[in-house]
């Protein structure tokens, strides 16, 4: 089977909810109907990945709910981890984040997305912060991105 891995970053606020959610709805939809199996890694740390995550769970819903699965791709160990099994497909804490030091395990899990994604979308609107650095580690990769911001979308 030929899956397609697809991560989501961004910034922990949200301006403009209702104009991301159907931004990534579209890109969703577009995934879930072109490709034969998607696998969306989601973190969990802000309104921007909250988002992501109700917009795959209604988009499979809707769509079709069979080649796709949501994946939480922790930085850390949770306390609570059973609530989030029951609410993800899957629940992931990458073998390279063992050892990470807590301060860093973000950062970290965000390198881990690129390394381990064939698209990112991003929603990014400053140039600084661990979002603006995990998309500047796939743009050196040189994996495909789609951004969700309305600046990038004016200029498509």
């Amino acid at each position: 089977m030929d899956i397609y891995r697809v991560s989501f970053i961004g910034h922990r606020k949200v301006d403009d909810f209702f104009f991301l959610e159907e931004e990534v709805y579209s890109i969703v939809r577009e995934l879930i109907t072109t490709k034969e199996y998607v696998e969306f890694y989601v973190g969990r740390n802000g309104e921007f990945d909250i988002l992501v995550a109700s917009v795959i769970k209604r988009a499979k819903r809707e769509i079709f709910e069979h080649n796709s699965s949501l994946i939480l791709v922790v930085p850390y160990l949770l306390a609570d981890m059973k609530s989030y099994e029951n609410y993800y497909d899957e629940v992931t804490y990458p073998t390279e984040l063992y050892h990470v030091h807590y301060k860093s395990s973000i950062t970290k899990r965000n390198e881990w997305l690129v390394e381990n994604s064939d698209l990112l979308v991003a929603y990014v609107v400053r140039d600084y912060g661990g979002a603006a650095h995990c998309l500047k580690k796939a743009m050196e990769r040189g994996i495909e991105i789609r951004r969700v911001d309305r600046l990038s979308t004016k200029q498509s």
